[in-house]
């Protein structure tokens, strides 16, 4: 309800939230901290000191004048002063509805509500390595938290693949990222198919602060966007693991442009991908032939890049942040950008916040009504954004405090006052942001070191309910991103709260409910390989450069003694070249290919690098030799 409604309604209003509170805590106190009765808490104080007042200042206002007429001077004045305090307190107590404003929680913990979507439906996978990212990183000049000396690629890399892993239940990578191109397409109409050749992915990021990468003391290369070991880890994998075409693939934020801190580490290994942007071998995004999304409010209507369209599949990759004006800025927010290269004009650009609970972003929440319409429930069922997505990853390896703001050290458990160092992946939309939801409300609650509360604003969680049931709609909303008369469907993934910030469980993860499962791996890697406390790991890393001429570099990792053998096979499946064969104590090695094979220079082509441990991995990269 809007400020003026609240007012005319606050009696009513009150004593309801009086009533609730009563009925809930007397039988057992300990949901005094639920986060709904949090909420009310203030409303029905709020109600309590209203009629307090109202009593107290009407007697006292009855005594005044029966003093003053009697002449009792000083007893009047007293009551005068009385009435005057009730008075203020009474005018004050309109005011309480502003803590209404964070009530973001409507519903109790572990209610689920939607159906689950995914492999294993509702299933997100958070892993977490604190030393993946360097704690020390002071974010000034020569120590950006961009910087390949602050994020440890080897680690993300081995986070990615854990992820993916425990997302599909699979054992090998190659075999997770089958899976889930496979489930996209079983659910989507196109058969028990994985990715076929030919295929188009577009990979949308999160670069609003339009980071450059140059190595000086200017404000935007100290802002979060999506890190570029996130990025490349995604593409490593795509390329090396699935076997898709760099052709295939472009990235980056329409509305922006790939800069330097991606191009200078990705393209001499990745050089046929489809930077988006302008300048020197950047791939500008062009806009649809018509326009393509209609929000279904009938307020907008919009073009969409024109690779988003041709494109098969989607990987959102948002940044793990909270913002001024939707409250969380995650897989749903990211989808701004696609909009901001065909919105020229900043008044119709900022029309795309209308939907927002405060749309003005001043800290005003003039839209924090449930069952309103929201922008992010279109962007989630689009045929071209949300429905063509096959992978949520958000990126916390750092974490920021808004949509521009620097790295943020978090200070709930169990990050402890330091850099968050996770990623999140899930294949439900709706599960993903709950939980990232779940996490942003404890970290940035009221009075937070921070200084601001953004995910307590009230109905940020509106568009979740919405998403996840149609049940939730407003009255006079169908929604209906295509303007084609066909409705997105009742539910599009599982919305639920968790059940308190220390346990973080969901109800499949308590067994009392077909709602979110959360994942957690959390571990820390020593040297860029695990320690020998845990299972033995090992790894290849990308050879750089790829492509290479003359030579190329292999780097690999192995956390206990064992035989391995590092070779290079051509097309046909011969081996051409052995690098290392033997015994090796656990460590990390670097190995040299010179490009020959026996004297001679091998010839231009494609070679794949088998790396195998004796008795338990293998490990396969495709290298490229130009000339």
């Amino acid at each position: 309800m809007k400020t003026k409604v609240y007012k005319l309604f606050l009696p009513l209003l009150g004593f309801g939230a009086l009533i609730w509170f009563l009925v809930r805590v007397i039988p057992k106190p300990s949901r005094a901290a639920y986060p709904c009765q949090q909420a009310t808490f203030p409303i029905a104080s709020a109600f309590v000191i209203y009629i307090v007042s109202l009593v107290t200042s009407s007697y006292a206002y009855l005594k005044f004048k029966e003093h003053s007429k009697a002449g009792n001077n000083w007893i009047a004045s007293i009551f005068l002063f009385i009435v005057i305090l009730s008075s203020f307190s009474l005018l004050q107590s309109d005011k309480p509805y502003s803590y209404a404003n964070y009530n973001s929680i409507v519903e109790d913990p572990n209610q689920p509500m939607g159906v689950g979507k995914g492999i294993f439906p509702g299933r997100v996978v958070w892993v977490r390595d604190s030393s993946a990212v360097d704690q020390q990183c002071t974010n000034s000049s020569g120590d950006f938290w961009w910087m390949d000396a602050n994020t440890d690629q080897v680690k993300v890399n081995e986070m990615l693949s854990k992820a993916l892993k425990a997302l599909t239940g699979k054992s090998s990578l190659a075999e997770a990222w089958d899976e889930i191109f496979r489930y996209y397409n079983q659910t989507h109409g196109r058969g028990d198919a994985g990715y076929t050749s030919g295929e188009k992915i577009v990979i949308k990021l999160n670069l609003n602060t339009g980071c450059e990468g140059s190595d000086n003391t200017r404000n935007n290369n100290s802002l979060l966007d999506t890190s570029p070991q996130i990025v490349y880890a995604v593409l490593d994998q795509l390329i090396n693991t699935a076997w898709i075409a760099q052709e295939d693939i472009g990235f980056g934020d329409p509305g922006r442009n790939v800069d330097n801190i991606f191009w200078n580490k990705f393209h001499s290994v990745f050089p046929n991908v489809k930077y988006w942007g302008e300048g020197t071998g950047r791939t500008p995004i062009e806009p649809s032939n018509s326009k393509e999304f209609f929000s279904s409010d009938g307020n907008l209507q919009h073009y969409l890049p024109k690779c988003y369209v041709e494109a098969a599949y989607m990987i959102n990759i948002p940044v793990f942040k909270q913002h001024h004006r939707a409250g969380i800025s995650l897989a749903c927010k990211n989808h701004i950008g696609t909009f901001v290269p065909f919105t020229p004009d900043w008044n119709v650009r900022d029309s795309l916040h209308h939907s927002f609970p405060s749309s003005q972003g001043n800290g005003v929440v003039d839209n924090g009504d449930y069952n309103l319409y929201r922008l992010f429930v279109d962007f989630m069922g689009h045929k071209d954004l949300g429905d063509k997505t096959i992978l949520y990853l958000v990126d916390g390896l750092w974490s920021s405090t808004n949509y521009g703001d620097p790295p943020w050290k978090w200070r709930t458990a169990p990050f402890n006052n330091s850099y968050p160092a996770s990623i999140f992946v899930s294949q439900d939309p709706v599960a993903i942001e709950s939980v990232g939801f779940d996490f942003l409300f404890n970290e940035f609650y009221v009075g937070n070191p921070s200084g601001n509360a953004f995910p307590c604003y009230e109905g940020v969680d509106d568009f979740l309910h919405q998403a996840a049931d149609s049940i939730n709609w407003p009255v006079d909303i169908l929604y209906d991103p295509e303007s084609d008369g066909s409705y997105l469907p009742r539910s599009m993934g599982v919305h639920e709260h968790w059940n308190n910030p220390t346990d973080k469980k969901y109800s499949k993860n308590l067994g009392t409910g077909d709602g979110i499962e959360l994942v957690t791996e959390t571990f820390t890697s020593v040297k860029g390989y695990r320690s020998n406390n845990g299972p033995a790991e090992f790894y290849l890393e990308n050879n750089y450069p790829n492509p290479f001429n003359p030579s190329t570099t292999f780097r690999y990792y192995i956390t206990e003694a064992v035989n391995l053998d590092l070779s290079i096979f051509n097309n046909q499946g011969e081996c051409i070249k052995t690098l290392f064969h033997g015994f090796q104590n656990a460590g990390s090695y670097e190995v040299v290919w010179d490009g020959r094979i026996n004297r001679s220079v091998a010839a231009s082509g494609v070679y794949y690098a088998k790396f195998q441990v004796e008795g338990s991995y293998t490990q396969v990269r495709k290298i490229v030799l130009i000339k």
